[in-house]
């Protein structure tokens, strides 16, 4: 699970404004991370739970997803 956190916010600190999707795409395919279980809805989940002060989000008013970003 710190893996799973790290690297998450290595990604999000990175490239700021990402949705969950992109996340989820990452972990799998850039990281090789495929057995990490989660999916774009369980990452709307995850960040709020274990990482609220590292990440924070706002919702895009177009399409009502999740932008991820650093917390400052």
């Amino acid at each position: 699970m710190e893996r799973l956190k790290k690297e998450i916010e290595t990604y999000v600190s990175s490239r700021p404004g990402c949705s969950a999707a992109d996340i989820v795409a990452y972990l799998s395919n850039e990281r090789k991370m495929r057995n990490h279980g989660l999916t774009a809805r369980k990452v709307g989940y995850f960040i709020p739970r274990y990482m609220r002060s590292q990440i924070g989000f706002k919702l895009d008013a177009a399409t009502g997803k999740r932008i991820y970003h650093a917390a400052v």
